[in-house]
């Protein structure tokens, strides 16, 4: 799945992938940070439910990783920068997410659909 990360700070931010839906089993997030100056992340959370509400710290500016369950990050790529993450899927919704403070806020997460 190919993730690309962009937004510089003050303005919108995005999280995009090429493919709203995958098959069940073994996944590599490739993650590009499109960014000129930003630094960004992505964290991988299976969701309870597609709909489920994610909480934010209030004064933190991020989301309460302690309450979600993460499956594992690409953290602090710097612009320009490539990571790669590798997951093995279940059906169910996720959540691809920038925790940096305020990036999710800003409009950086999605949902990926994993199906049979």
């Amino acid at each position: 799945v190919k993730v690309v990360e962009s937004g510089e700070g003050g303005d919108q931010m995005t999280l995009s992938v090429d493919q709203r839906a995958i098959k069940a089993g073994d996944t590599v997030f490739q993650v590009h940070n499109d960014a000129m100056t930003e630094e960004h992340e992505m964290v991988l959370v299976k969701l309870k439910s597609p709909d489920q509400k994610v909480s934010i710290l209030a004064g933190k500016h991020r989301v309460d990783e302690q309450r979600l369950k993460s499956l594992g990050e690409v953290s602090e790529l710097k612009p320009g920068a490539d990571g790669q993450l590798k997951a093995t899927l279940v059906p169910g919704s996720y959540l691809l997410l920038c925790n940096i403070k305020g990036h999710y806020e800003a409009g950086m997460h999605t949902v990926l659909t994993v199906t049979e």
